[in-house]
């Protein structure tokens, strides 16, 4: 008996041990990227602008234009890897009488009440395949739309789009733009660099350089920018066409599903607005990694001509803009939406009660889950 009290102490100390090892190693290709952006730092000031450029205009230029560059990069990428993804808020998750209630429960339509319990007031359009309301077992909560659960992250993440190992954890709503913009100004990063750096490393070839050891540096440094330039372009073209579809990956290669069924682009609302969800009203901070992205990333609107009919509605005579977000989760500004994933502020569903105070909704107009089935 006492060998075995001693076992399960030494074993959970082991996986204590091997959980840490890997959050290590997840860092290394955050790592790599750093170690290649200040090496290419060091090649393209030190060795070729200030030991390889004989012009003073053309060096001043070079120099201000890549710090330029170099800063928009590294503050897009900083913001990518610290702007920590955003889990469901309370209201999705099941109370502390539900869990229990499962736990006592067995599957069946006992099971299956407590879900629909706990989706009757949330604004939720999309479905599994099956046409059962999303649920995550392992997060025990409802999910909201375009919500999905990371493997790696272990938990649930709004508007997932995928799990980046260059960043070390999931892109999705909280951080989208960043990673966007990232792409963008790394992009721009390489192809000023492998631009400004071309005639250089032809006279590298040419024997027009002396042999000296900014000689190599400018040649690795032509071959690193135009080596990742081409990456880079595909992968940001890629990302600029989901923006415009207001599409995430995930839904590009598996299309959300409604009540209706399958639609592709249930989403979108049109090049200028998907725009906009992304990069928000402001155009000013549209170029700058400043969290600007519109809503708070449980609910989103849809370009469905017909609304589900399970959903929750409000009295006809609303403002078009606000079609197909008829939902008890009340609008938000920007400001509102922000503090809302970024501090830890009171949720909207308390600081709505006010204006929702007398709404009454009309009975059988709720969101019940005919089947319930565990989507991880």
């Amino acid at each position: 008996m006492r060998c075995g009290k001693m076992a399960a102490p030494a074993a959970g100390t082991r996986g204590g041990v091997r959980r840490r090892c890997q959050r290590l190693l997840y860092w290394v290709p955050v790592l790599f990227i750093s170690s290649i952006l200040c090496w290419s730092y060091y090649a393209y000031v030190t060795q070729l602008c200030l030991l390889s450029m004989a012009n003073i205009g053309e060096k001043v230029v070079c120099l201000i234009a890549y710090h330029l560059f170099f800063m928009l990069f590294v503050w897009s990428y900083w913001k990518t890897i610290f702007t920590l993804p955003v889990n469901p808020s309370k209201e999705f998750h099941l109370s502390y009488a539900d869990k229990e209630l499962l736990e006592r429960e067995p599957r069946g339509e006992a099971q299956q009440e407590i879900f629909k319990r706990a989706a009757r007031d949330l604004p939720i359009y999309t479905r599994t395949m099956s046409g059962a309301i999303r649920y995550c077992d392992r997060c025990q909560l409802v999910k909201p739309d375009r919500c999905h659960h990371c493997s790696v992250c272990d938990k649930c993440i709004l508007k997932m789009d995928h799990h980046c190992p260059w960043v070390n954890h999931c892109v999705g709503f909280s951080n989208y733009k960043f990673f966007l913009l990232f792409l963008a100004y790394s992009l721009l990063y390489c192809l000023f660099i492998a631009a400004t750096d071309l005639q250089y490393f032809i006279k590298f070839w040419t024997t027009g350089l002396p042999d000296t050891q900014a000689k190599f540096h400018i040649m690795f440094l032509f071959f690193a920018a135009a080596m990742f330039s081409v990456s880079l372009s595909s992968l940001f073209g890629y990302h600029c066409w989901l923006v415009s579809k207001n599409k995430s990956t995930l839904e590009a290669f598996r299309a959300p599903i409604f009540r209706h069924g399958t639609d592709k682009n249930g989403f979108s609302l049109g090049f200028s607005k998907n725009l906009r969800q992304v990069f928000g009203d402001e155009k000013k901070y549209w170029l700058l990694p400043v969290f600007t992205s519109l809503g708070d990333g449980c609910s989103f609107p849809t370009c469905l001509v017909n609304q589900d009919p399970e959903q929750v509605f409000t009295p006809v005579g609303l403002n078009s803009t606000t079609k197909n977000e008829n939902h008890l989760f009340p609008p938000k500004t920007l400001r509102d939406s922000q503090s809302h994933l970024l501090t830890d502020t009171q949720s909207w569903m308390e600081s709505s009660a006010n204006t929702e105070k007398g709404k009454v909704v009309p009975k059988g107009m709720s969101n019940p889950g005919l089947t319930v089935e565990n989507e991880t």
